[in-house]
């Protein structure tokens, strides 16, 4: 549907000169293409199993997916902004009946997607940024028909370009937040919410431990936070129990259900130590 409405913007706007619904087109461009990358990352990280190649499978798929997305929307906003100041000097003719028209069937198109992608992008960053794109080409589609409605009514043609810049403004900070979210994870930056002080000072405090060490935490796609900790004990400790204590905490206190835990005896951390990393 979205790619049907992207093909008759081009069309319309290359007839018009306008650049306001060019932008509308391109960010339509980066609907498709984005929703197109969003479903396969989540069909492939969903199908994928665990091998010895891929341990954690291709969960990642999304976070890249999502990169991508940012990437295509902050180029195409550029390109409009800066194509949209230039238009300033010699604003074209711009018919404003076709202008309206075009636009109000992409928002109609656009506000279908924009509910269906709307409680997924609540959970999943790859999904948000599908999400983002969809909602800054809603937004788009409101002011192309605002913009026609000016050129029709009072022959404003500089309402062309006012809109268009108006669209990448909307969307630059947007992509920027979504981008540097995804470069947060794929350089496993610890998340935002999870205090990792708290959790070495809280793992320290468990009966029978004596040192907490060599602690990690990172995201491996959205809502899928991982970690890892070695914990070297008192030579009279149960190994299990603290096990089962450092478990408990991790799960009800950080909300870390998959983090990797490798209890030392006393001395072991001498040879951990020596690791460069």
């Amino acid at each position: 549907m979205l790619a049907t409405f992207l093909a008759i913007e081009v069309v319309v706007g290359l007839a018009t000169s306008s650049l306001a619904l060019l932008s509308d087109a391109g960010h339509m461009f980066t609907d498709v293409l984005g929703v197109g990358m969003a479903l396969a990352a989540i069909t492939a990280a969903r199908r994928s199993a665990a091998s010895d190649r891929h341990t954690f499978g291709l969960y990642r798929a999304e976070v890249l997916a999502a990169l991508a997305n940012a990437a295509l929307l902050f180029g195409v906003a550029t390109w409009v902004i800066i194509e949209a100041v230039q238009r300033f000097a010699e604003p074209p003719e711009i018919p404003g009946v076709p202008l309206m028209a075009t636009a109000a069937a992409g928002l109609a198109a656009n506000l279908v997607v924009f509910a269906l992608l709307r409680e997924g992008a609540k959970e999943s960053l790859n999904l948000r940024g599908a999400y983002l794109e969809v909602l800054a080409d809603t937004l788009g589609s409101v002011g192309v028909l605002l913009a026609g409605a000016a050129v029709f009514a009072f022959g404003w043609t500089w309402a062309d370009p006012v809109v268009a810049i108006g669209i990448g403004l909307f969307v630059l900070p947007r992509t920027f937040v979504l981008g540097r979210q995804a470069v947060r994870i794929l350089v496993q930056a610890a998340p935002p919410h999870v205090d990792v002080a708290a959790i070495r000072a809280e793992l320290g405090a468990l009966a029978g431990v004596e040192d907490v060490h060599d602690v990690h935490v990172w995201t491996l796609t959205s809502g899928m936070e991982v970690g890892s900790a070695h914990l070297t004990v008192g030579p009279h400790c149960d190994p299990a129990e603290v096990l089962s204590l450092a478990r408990e905490l991790l799960a009800d206190g950080h909300g870390m259900k998959h983090f990797t835990l490798q209890i030392e005896p006393p001395g072991a951390r001498t040879r951990c130590a020596e690791l460069s990393w």
